[in-house]
């Protein structure tokens, strides 16, 4: 049921019964906006510097290093401010920890912006680095709330497509939850402890291979993003031609995330979407590291570009809605959270690595940054990094959907409640099991009616 009325929606029955529905607030889509908005604002700040490396270092007078730290605060912030942001999204709620992190990006936006008017440009460097860090610390109370808001929002043939909206891109918010839950999970999201969640997550064999896998298709992204003017300028591409591949990479992953968040709401194929995407994102990862590397290949680049964001990028999503899935009833901000975490760390080690493996060049005409270095060897390690968890992951990853299987136990026992007038007694007194189906294929299908043998 959907009602476009605020906190003023009917509150549940006083006897604990329930409707044969759960309640959806037009609002929600609001609430989403907002995040939405927030979460590239954030991304922005992140990624201010990356596709214009070069004459970032000249204008601040550093070297290509330093500028790389620009982006890499973000990643050495994030790995230890995580855990507390987990555990108050799942304690203190959304609005407490989405408000927070506004006004830390807010004021990091602003300090870089006052750095820009200083006298003297060397000076300039520390200032931004502030404002850069400022930022950093409102990240992962942005980037881990889209998977919780999901949830507290949005019922189950909308959360893929709701994660995706706000992962992709809150002040207005006015409460954390909504008035009554959109879906039986949403009653006991946040249910388990943090450090009882984080036990139970620990021997989830499942949840740790996303852990690991997914992890590092986060980090090889992120090193893909953070590296790609260095990448290309010694091969004669021009700044404009990087800025280019970089926004087909963004526009090409947003449209793939948006079809994919609305297949998987549909059909609840998570497995099978990202394992297949998985593969083909590393297929795109090895034909870059191969077109990078020769000169003259603008179509070739760009159309690899495009495709590794295509790919990529639409994993995101749903891997988040995956490390529920398989985690339930560990609160979703834990869940989501410490993946994005893994994603941090391994991104810290894959740019510093790649960095390292870099070699000089004796001569580079076509270089049009003045950087001479060769990234052939770094591009063939992200191709083999990319393709062995990808191989991985398709082959050993296996796991129920636990938070589908609840919600499907919950409207079974609803509706036999209903059938038996509120007093289950009456029927025999406990609802019976019915074989649960995690592997949806629409909205048509239904649950076998209680009383029909």
């Amino acid at each position: 049921m959907e009602t476009d009325g605020g906190d003023s929606a009917a509150p549940p029955p006083a006897d604990g019964r329930r409707l044969l529905g759960f309640t959806v607030y037009r609002r929600r889509w609001f609430v989403l906006l907002l995040l939405c908005l927030l979460n590239c604002s954030n991304a922005t700040v992140w990624l201010t510097f990356a596709p214009v490396a070069v004459q970032s270092a000249q204008y601040l007078q550093v070297g290509l290093e330093a500028i790389n730290w620009l982006s890499l605060v973000f990643v050495v912030v994030a790995i230890p401010l995580s855990f507390a942001t987990t555990w108050m999204l799942d304690t203190l709620g959304l609005k407490f920890t989405l408000i927070l992190g506004s006004w830390l990006n807010m004021l990091g936006a602003v300090t870089r912006f006052c750095g820009t008017l200083g006298g003297q440009q060397g000076a300039l460097f520390p200032v931004v680095m502030l404002g850069q860090t400022l930022g950093a610390l409102a990240q992962p109370f942005i980037i881990f709330a889209p998977t919780k808001m999901a949830a507290l929002w949005f019922h189950d043939q909308q959360r893929a497509t709701a994660n995706m909206i706000a992962s992709m891109s809150t002040v207005g918010m006015r409460s954390s939850v909504p008035p009554t839950p959109p879906s039986a999970s949403a009653e006991a999201s946040g249910s388990e402890p943090f450090l009882q969640g984080l036990k139970l997550l620990l021997r989830n064999k499942a949840y740790l291979l996303l852990l690991l896998c997914f992890g590092a298709g986060v980090a090889l992204f992120t090193a893909f993003s953070t590296l790609l003017e260095q990448i290309l300028c010694v091969r004669g591409y021009s700044n404009d031609f990087v800025g280019l591949c970089g926004a087909l990479f963004i526009v090409f992953g947003v449209v793939g995330a948006g079809l994919v968040g609305v297949y998987v709401d549909k059909t609840k194929k998570f497995m099978e979407v990202i394992k297949v995407n998985f593969s083909l994102s590393a297929l795109a990862c090895i034909a870059f590291s191969v077109v990078s590397q020769v000169p003259h290949q603008n179509v070739a680049v760009a159309t690899v570009s495009s495709l590794f964001g295509l790919f990529g990028f639409s994993i995101y999503p749903v891997a988040m809605e995956l490390s529920v899935e398989c985690s339930y009833p560990v609160g979703e901000a834990t869940s989501a959270g410490l993946v994005f975490v893994s994603g941090q760390v391994q991104s810290l080690v894959y740019i510093v690595l790649l960095q390292a493996l870099t070699t000089p060049l004796a001569d580079a005409p076509l270089s049009t940054c003045g950087n001479t270095v060769s990234w052939r060897v770094p591009m063939m390690v992200m191709g083999g990094l990319c393709s062995a968890f990808s191989c991985c992951f398709v082959l050993f990853f296996h796991t129920p959907y636990r938070r589908l299987e609840a919600e499907q136990r919950a409207a079974l026992h609803t509706r036999y409640g209903a059938a038996c007038g509120g007093n289950t007694t009456i029927c025999g007194g406990v609802a019976p099991e019915q074989p649960i189906t995690t592997q949806r294929t629409g909205e048509d299908e239904r649950e076998p009616h209680p009383n029909r043998k």
